[in-house]
């Protein structure tokens, strides 16, 4: 069986040639784009594992209290399991709800960003029942409220299904 282009012995040459120039201009568009990537990376403190070392000028610490149809969140993952244990890290969440994050320069972490690090599951949230309340005074920015040092940040989620009748059956006596 013929291919298309390989019956002519020119024609072959000609696209054999095309063939081995488009995988050399893949392979360097993937190569470029990976360094481009880690170089962007680099500069953003969600994609640091580790902040030792570096020269850390920006500093920021904070309450978050997380309420999920009105209980109060427990965080079911160790954020630190994936990290070697004299790693600091840029963004913390801690059990008693300080949130702290640190960077070499001056950024705007934002109350999702520590909520997506600690494995809080926004996606089963009701976002039109849900706020986040900066000092008690509620926040039109939500999940994108920028924390401010000392601030007591407050979020009240409901579920999805928050209300909905279960259909387990009852527990037998």
């Amino acid at each position: 069986m013929f291919w298309p282009g390989m019956g002519d012995p020119t024609k072959r040459k000609k696209m054999l040639r095309f063939l081995a120039i488009s995988v050399v201009v893949g392979v360097v568009v993937v190569l470029i784009s990976t360094m481009a990537i880690s170089q962007v990376k680099a500069q953003d403190p969600l994609y640091h594992k580790c902040i030792n070392g570096l020269d850390i000028q920006y500093h920021v610490s904070a309450t978050l209290d997380v309420q999920v149809d009105g209980k109060k969140w427990i965080r079911p993952i160790d954020t630190s399991t994936d990290i070697p244990k004299d790693c600091e890290r840029s963004m913390v969440f801690l059990d008693d709800g300080t949130i702290r994050g640190e960077w070499t320069k001056p950024y705007s972490f934002e109350v999702g960003q520590f909520l997506w690090m600690s494995g809080f599951p926004l996606r089963d949230m009701d976002e039109t029942k849900s706020k986040i309340y900066v000092n008690e005074v509620e926040s039109p920015d939500f999940i994108h409220t920028i924390v401010q040092g000392g601030v007591h940040y407050k979020a009240e989620f409901a579920t999805k299904n928050a209300g909905a009748p279960t259909f387990t059956p009852p527990p037998k006596s």
